[in-house]
Order: C-alpha cells, then sequence, then structure tokens
C-alpha cells in the first residue's frame, strides 16, 4: 500500500512538473542555460527570490526534460536547439526581460566553498606569507609540499607566498590538508550562465557583454569600408553622395578664391583668404632682408677673388714688359 502511494505521487509530480515545463516553454521566448556545479538549495533559493517577477528557474532531470522537449517539437520545432545543453548539472531560466541584467543577478550569489580533493580549480590559490598558528611539530608536513618555513615565537611562519594551486588543475589531497588547517576557503561557488537561447537561436554568454555603443560602432566601421570600396570602384551610392559634394564644393572654392568668379558660400573663405597676405608678407619681408645681408656678405667674399685676379693680370704684362726690355737691350 505504501509502494501504491508513493507511486501515486511520483506520477503526481511528474504531471505537474510537465503542466509548469510546457507552459513556460510557450510563454516565454528567451532562457538562460544555467550550471549549478557545487550549488546548495538554499543558494538557489536566494536566486528564485531575486529573480521572482521577472523569470522563473527549472531545475529537473534532464531524460525528463528532454522528453517534455521533444514532445512539443510539434508545436514549437525551435526547442529542439535545445536538447544538446539538457547535459549535466544544469537548469533553465525562463525570462522576457533583459538578459544582460539577470545575468548580473544570478551570478551575484556566491558563497566561499573549502576546496575538494579531485575537483578542478576555478581559480588560482595562493597562501599567504606570514604566521600559520600551527606548532613547530607539524614543521615536516610544509617540507612534503616544499614551503619554505620558519619558526617565530614558538609557531610555523611561511616565508613567501606560495602558489598552491593552478585554475584548471586537480585539487590534490595535500592542498586540501593545508587549506583545512590553515582554515583557507578558497573557491567562491556560484550560479554560472553557459549560455543564451533566443527564439530558436543559441548564442555563447559573451553576446550579453555587448553594449549598444559597441554595435554601433561596428555598424559605422561596415559604413566607413563600404563607403571606402565604392569611392574606390567609382560606385555612385548613398554613402559617396557626401564625398562627391564635398569634392565638388572644393573645387567651386578654389575657382572662387582664384577670382574666376563667386559665390554666397564662399565669401567667408574669400575674407579669410584676402586677410591672409597681410599676415604673409612680413615673412618675405623679413626674408629679403636676410638675402640682402647674406648678398653683401657674399659680395664681399666674391670680391676678394676677383681683385686678386685683376692685380695678377696687371702684374703679368709688367713683367712681360721688363723681360721684352732686358732681352732687347741685351741685342742692343
Amino acid at each position: 500500500m505504501a509502494e501504491v502511494t508513493a507511486g501515486t505521487k511520483r506520477r503526481a509530480r511528474k504531471a505537474r512538473y510537465k503542466v509548469k515545463f510546457e507552459s513556460l516553454i510557450h510563454e516565454y521566448k528567451n532562457v538562460l542555460i544555467i550550471g549549478v556545479d557545487n550549488v546548495g538549495s538554499n543558494q538557489l533559493q536566494k536566486i528564485r527570490i531575486a529573480l521572482r517577477g521577472k523569470a522563473v528557474v527549472i531545475m529537473g532531470k534532464n531524460t525528463l526534460m528532454r522528453k517534455l522537449i521533444r514532445d512539443n517539437l510539434d508545436r514549437n520545432p525551435k526547442l529542439e536547439a535545445l536538447l544538446p545543453y539538457v547535459v549535466g548539472n544544469m537548469g533553465l531560466v525562463f525570462t522576457n526581460e533583459d538578459m544582460s541584467q539577470l545575468r548580473t543577478v544570478i551570478t551575484s550569489f556566491k558563497v566561499p566553498a573549502a576546496a575538494k580533493t579531485g575537483v578542478t580549480a576555478p581559480d588560482d590559490v595562493f597562501v599567504p606569507a606570514g604566521p600559520t598558528g600551527m606548532d613547530p611539530g607539524q614543521t615536516a608536513f610544509f617540507q612534503a609540499l616544499n614551503i619554505a618555513t620558519k619558526i617565530a615565537r614558538g609557531a610555523i611562519e611561511i616565508i613567501n607566498e606560495v602558489h598552491l594551486i593552478k585554475k584548471g588543475d586537480k585539487v590534490t589531497s595535500s592542498a586540501v590538508a593545508l587549506l583545512s588547517k590553515l582554515d583557507i576557503k578558497p573557491f567562491f561557488y556560484g550560479v554560472i550562465v553557459h549560455g543564451v537561447y533566443e527564439d530558436g537561436a543559441i548564442f555563447p554568454v559573451a553576446v550579453l557583454d555587448i553594449t549598444p555603443e559597441d554595435i554601433l560602432a561596428k555598424f559605422l566601421n561596415g559604413v566607413s569600408q563600404l563607403t571606402a570600396l565604392s569611392l574606390a570602384a567609382g560606385w555612385p551610392s548613398q554613402l559617396t553622395l557626401p564625398h562627391y559634394f564635398a569634392n565638388g564644393f572644393k573645387k567651386l572654392l578654389a575657382l572662387s578664391l582664384a577670382g574666376v568668379y563667386s559665390f554666397k558660400e564662399a565669401d567667408e573663405f574669400s575674407k579669410k583668404a584676402a586677410s591672409a597676405p597681410k599676415v604673409a608678407a612680413a615673412a618675405p619681408a623679413a626674408k629679403g632682408g636676410d638675402d640682402k645681408k647674406g648678398g653683401k656678405g657674399g659680395d664681399d667674399k666674391k670680391g676678394a677673388p676677383k681683385e686678386d685676379k685683376k692685380k695678377k693680370e696687371e702684374e703679368k704684362p709688367a713683367e712681360e714688359e721688363e723681360e721684352g726690355v732686358g732681352v732687347g737691350g741685351l741685342f742692343d
């Protein structure tokens, strides 16, 4: 009689679970796929309370969840995308609200936990330097772990900070023993969001970190690339028209400043161009003065060779005359 009663209760519980699950998958379009490894029931209950009115957290056996999803594929074929993710210690959060904010609420509930043998370390674990409060008789324990220690004030003291466990490594029994002796709880466990389901598509959780500013920046980057491609190919489009107008205005402005003709839009530039020679006139004047000074010095430098040349030319004929006179005098 007791077995019949237990079986009846089990079937009734499954029936209630089926009604609830089916109503959720048809009422909500967005689902957060969460992992609940090392998460206690009290911690999960706090998350349910925090999400009340915004989302519904549902847990259950994976086989039952997959069966209910397959039974409702005829009504909603998009649910098939969820099947590969219904594995391990997981749950589903159904919502129509902003999933980024809900992810922040869900992951904020973390509790410290002691290390367990064989568990994969989610973070690096460091043992700080300083007194341990342990008696000197346990020095051999630290020597076995290759941790440098000293005895200070009748207690063991760690000399340097020790990197005890690396992220992703298996936690050893010796590391667990040391952490328990030092009363250190190195890990913080909480609900982890593995993926996002939205209207039949599964996205990585990283999409929740994308802001509207990031989307706008990527869109503008694509627009600039299309504009550059259209300009290089000479293909007129809505993107290139502003550039064509700007280039045309520059050419008209150049003609206006050259004095060919004027128009209203170029008057401001013409006024600036008219005042520009007054500012630039000082530079050529100063440059001309330097040229004169330099030229004068240059003439002085060039004048010396000319005078020497004249002197040589004047002296040369005089020598020839003296030679001619001397020779003639001898013959005479």
